[in-house]
């Protein structure tokens, strides 16, 4: 199974991988044909979660093997990692000034970006669109590193990084789904919009993927992008979100949990 999946071109990978994380999230926005609602502490849980795992993604998947690159390479090991970090944080923050979205749990005034009349549940449809652009970009710079055989970079580490991706997806598509049916909307209209927010992931990964296997030099500044990004995304959202109201200590257990787990998973398979 391996093997054929080794065997497929780097942006083939990269899709397949990106339609796990997508399909992982159709299955926590499911869990709306269960649950009407979840105790708030239960889903700051699953937020602090899956703040942690894409905080130890960023590092030990992305940050770590730029910084061993350039190092390996000659150059400076921190320069191109930093300038990468920052770019994917500004990239991130322009997204959010021109693409209009809401927040998870914020008032409809508090809305994002250019004014706009979209309904709520648009908006909060585009908040997680949004901030699933850096996972997708993410795991297509994990393939295209392995498939320029990067020192550290391999398929099963690229797989790994989609998996604990796909992980921390779960929530956050129970965490759109769910909260859309307890104001009124139906079942399968709310999973609907819980999946399809995540339908971004498998084109930013073949995005991704194509851009540092066509553009070689870029590959350490890809993948320190990609980190940044991402951590931008955790403590703008997942990390507020996880915090307010009450179960604060649940959410920052939650957050450790998954920092460990994606750890564990990055450095016993990847």
């Amino acid at each position: 199974m391996m093997e054929w999946f080794t065997g497929l071109p780097v942006v083939m990978q990269a899709l397949l991988a990106g339609m796990m994380t997508w399909g992982l999230t159709a299955l926590g926005a499911a869990l709306v044909f269960v649950f009407t609602t979840i105790e708030k502490r239960v889903m700051n849980m699953m937020l602090g979660f899956a703040a942690g795992v894409m905080i130890a993604a960023s590092f030990w998947s992305l940050l770590a093997p730029a910084i061993e690159f350039t190092e390996k390479d000659g150059g400076i090991a921190w320069l191109p990692a930093a300038i990468g970090f920052l770019a994917g944080g500004f990239f991130v923050r322009l997204l959010d000034f021109v693409t209009p979205h809401l927040h998870l749990s914020a008032p409809l005034e508090t809305a994002e970006g250019p004014s706009t009349g979209l309904k709520k549940t648009t908006l909060l449809f585009l908040a997680i669109t949004l901030h699933n652009i850096p996972e997708g970009l993410a795991i297509g710079v994990a393939f295209g590193a392995a498939a320029l055989n990067m020192d550290g970079a391999t398929v099963a580490g690229a797989l790994t990084l989609a998996l604990g991706i796909g992980i921390q997806n779960m929530p956050e598509g129970a965490a759109l789904s769910i909260p859309l049916r307890g104001e009124g909307m139906s079942r399968r209209r709310a999973f609907n919009y819980g999946q399809l927010s995540a339908i971004v992931e498998p084109i930013a990964a073949m995005v991704g993927a194509a851009a540092v296997f066509f553009i070689q030099p870029l590959l350490p500044y890809a993948l320190a992008f990609a980190a940044g990004a991402m951590i931008f995304v955790v403590v703008e959202e997942l990390i507020p979100e996880s915090q307010a109201e009450n179960g604060s200590d649940l959410a920052t257990l939650g957050l450790m949990v998954g920092f460990t787990v994606m750890m564990i998973l990055d450095v016993a398979l990847g």
